[in-house]
């Protein structure tokens, strides 16, 4: 028996409502990870503060199906997003963050990634909505900003798999 090596894109009835808020990445490596992210989840906008330099050969095709729309300021970005009626959900650890296994996401989210190692400020943190956080069971004690924020997009995915 032969094997399909790539199946068909799987459509989704209308666009994803779902999109990025990046702050200043220090790694290109890193936000070209999550453009690619966002093509193969049907994500159509990131929001990528700063000029990190995204690498085509990582972000491969998603180049040509997602908008990354640059800003200056988180803080700025996060205050547009809510005008436009997003709700804002940190993916951050914090205090308050929910596990985000119990986390029903709104289907209008702007999901708002921390800093790599600074993570969210308090006046990103303070104009959010809700902050989300994967348990951690061993050391270091946070994911990688790409491995948290794909396993965030993949949850979001699966609770509106029929979108």
């Amino acid at each position: 028996m032969e094997h399909v090596r790539h199946k068909e894109i799987t459509s989704l009835r209308s666009p994803r409502e779902l999109v990025l808020a990046c702050p200043q990445l220090k790694s290109g490596v890193n936000l070209s990870r999550i453009v690619r992210l966002a093509g193969c989840a049907g994500i159509k906008k990131i929001f990528a503060c700063g000029q990190t330099k995204i690498d085509h050969k990582i972000a491969r095709d998603a180049m040509d199906h997602v908008e990354v729309i640059r800003r200056r300021s988180l803080v700025n970005l996060l205050k547009e997003l809510k005008s436009a009626e997003y709700v804002l959900v940190a993916l951050e650890q914090t205090t308050d963050s929910q596990c985000i296994f119990d986390y029903a996401f709104p289907e209008k989210t702007a999901l708002v990634i921390g800093h790599e190692s600074k993570g969210l400020s308090n006046e990103e943190l303070a104009l959010v909505d809700q902050a989300i956080e994967m348990p951690v069971y061993g050391l270091p004690y946070s994911y990688n900003v790409v491995t948290a924020t794909t396993m965030a997009v993949y949850e979001y995915c699966k609770q509106f798999a029929n979108s």
